[in-house]
């Protein structure tokens, strides 16, 4: 297979300059020994992140993400990863880091922190806010858990073989960071999440300092932020956004309604930064939404002139001087922004001439949804404004320049893109192999699979437990792929429920659900054969599974041969 970029020629291997003699921290190992990395979600995919990295007889873990359901897995609320590895190497972890506050890197924590044990984790003050926030929502005792603050500079030791210099990356959210491994045998580099936002909201930049030293020291690995891998140029400033908002709220005339993911910060607040200026009062709705908005207020990571007020307390105000942040932008039908947008929302309503402001794009598989939501805010006679149309979003990964800068800091020995689908680590792979000192050898990580690092090579070396669990209500892993199988058989072809009473005086009822209009004639003739497999049962004294088997595939030839649909047969055979 050629995995050459469709954009350039291949080029031919280079001699690699000879590096500075590595400097930093002096750690126990040896460095012809091997570590392994081991992603348990995040590649091939968006979500779900989280990371081993092993030396010997010590681990520690990065991250712990959800993802979110995708149009197949009908009635599963959240997806988490599945951890056996590390339950079964439990005696080995030694520290936990949580690189930034998104869902996707710390939401599914409430459901592993119980099944591990309490290893000291480390993170920012913002991060580890919401990480408490959510412990606390679950029911579980923030005091049992040994949280570490940490600025997005600092240097952490981990266990014997593992010190961690932390460095500050911009992001779409507050104290975001990535960090330079240091091992036995040599550095990794992690970026975390990033873009390289030269305008960021709060000013705070990224270190490339530190990369750029430890470039010039030797990096035998980077792990990198793929998920822009197919973008060219230069990921949109956050003040760039900052300004179109600006400008919109700044023009409406009526009342103004804005959606964007709970936990950007900084778009949060440069919407209450526009809202304030323009005489605005900035109400928050939805449960995401507040409970962000509170821990953000509390740690001051928000800074505005007046408070956040209720609903309740803006309904009756001059529509000029409102401004409602919700919860929605995903198209949720159970968000705020759904049920505004379909009438459903018990204290306020679209009207014409609102401002309906999407500040976010849609995850893949929420494009419908989204579309949707947005045609019903037209119909109601709201201005809507969204992405591309609008530059009122921009991401929060690097495009082809950021990225390239990066790889030309670090001048990794290999590289591995992280944190995508697979074509857009696929794109990464072809990109880090066009500029003029690519890396040595590039391997696109898959879940499960386990790394072997060693000063002078990267490979695939086996598998380990992995996969993902649905979170369906109050349950964790009760749905299988083969539950979601069966719901998507009932929505596709219906439910046929026949129920028999073996009694005295049989009795059989008929129910369908979701299936064809069939008519008296057609479910008469079901409860007809039913009623027969019934009495010749009882008659030959058949055990209540064979009578069941009696009626259901009957019945089901029947229904194919007339109809030409093949609905879930439920035959329930019971005792009377």
């Amino acid at each position: 297979m050629n995995n050459n970029p469709p954009f350039s020629r291949p080029r031919a291997p280079r001699r690699r300059q000879e590096r500075p003699k590595p400097r930093g921290p002096i750690l126990l190992g040896k460095p012809d020994g091997a570590v392994e990395i081991v992603f348990l979600g995040g590649t091939g995919e968006i979500g779900k992140n989280i990371t081993a990295v092993r030396y010997e007889d010590e681990m520690f873990i990065i991250d712990g993400g959800l993802a979110f359901p995708d149009a197949r897995m009908l009635g599963v609320d959240i997806v988490i990863p599945r951890i056996d590895y590390l339950v079964q190497n439990k005696d080995l972890i030694r520290g936990w880091v949580l690189t930034h506050g998104h869902e996707d890197h710390i939401g599914a924590l409430p459901y592993l922190f119980p099944q591990l044990p309490r290893v000291p984790v480390y993170g920012a003050k913002l991060t580890l806010g919401l990480v408490k926030g959510k412990l606390e929502e679950f029911g579980l005792p923030v005091g049992d858990y040994n949280f570490k603050e940490v600025s997005p500079d600092d240097r952490i030791s981990i266990g014997r073989y593992f010190q961690l210099d932390l460095f500050r990356m911009t992001h779409s959210i507050p104290d975001n960071f990535g960090m330079i491994i240091h091992t036995p045998i040599g550095r990794i580099v992690h970026t975390g999440d990033f873009k390289l936002d030269e305008r960021p909201i709060d000013g705070q930049t990224s270190h490339l300092e530190k990369i750029a030293q430890a470039g010039a020291e030797g990096v035998l690995c980077l792990i990198a932020d793929s998920t822009n891998g197919e973008r060219p140029g230069v990921t949109p400033s956050e003040s760039e956004v900052a300004e179109e908002l600006d400008k919109v709220i700044g023009a409406a005339k009526g009342r103004i309604f804005v959606t964007t993911f709970a936990s950007h910060i900084h778009r949060i607040q440069s919407v209450v930064t526009a809202g304030e200026k323009y005489g605005r009062k900035i109400a928050v709705e939805g449960r995401s939404m507040l409970k962000y908005a509170r821990i953000a207020l509390e740690l001051g990571y928000f800074k505005q002139k007046d408070r956040f007020y209720t609903l309740d307390e803006i309904k009756d105000l001059p529509d000029e001087q409102v401004l409602v942040i919700t919860t929605g932008s995903q198209g949720q039908p159970e968000a705020v922004l759904a049920r505004l947008a379909a009438g459903a929302h018990s204290k306020m309503a679209i009207k014409e001439g609102d401002t309906v402001i999407l500040s976010s794009s849609p995850i893949p598989g929420n494009e419908e949804a989204v579309n949707t939501v947005i045609n019903q805010l037209y119909a109601l006679g709201a201005y809507v404004f969204y992405p591309p149309r609008y530059r009122v979003h921009a991401s929060g990964h690097a495009s082809h320049e950021e990225l390239k800068t990066v790889l030309n800091l670090a001048r990794p020995k290999f590289l591995m893109p992280w944190h995508g689908e697979i074509r857009h680590q696929v794109n990464f792979k072809w990109l880090a192999q066009s500029i003029p000192h690519p890396p040595e050898k590039i391997l696109i990580p898959e879940n499960g699979r386990l790394i072997r690092l060693t000063a002078n090579n990267i490979e695939f070396n086996g598998t380990v437990p992995h996969g993902q669990l649905y979170v369906d209500g109050l349950g964790v892993g009760d749905i299988t792929d083969e539950i979601l199988e069966d719901r998507h058989h009932m929505a596709a072809e219906g439910v046929v429920i026949i129920t028999a009473l073996v009694s005295r005086d049989p009795l059989v009822e008929v129910i369908s659900k979701g299936f064809v209009k069939a008519g008296e004639r057609l479910l008469g003739e079901v409860r007809k054969m039913a009623m027969d497999a019934l009495y010749r049962g009882v008659r030959e004294k058949k055990r209540l599974e064979e009578i069941r088997d009696d009626i259901y595939y009957p019945v089901k030839k029947f229904i194919a041969k007339n109809t030409g649909r093949n609905p879930v047969i439920l035959p329930i055979v019971i005792e009377g």
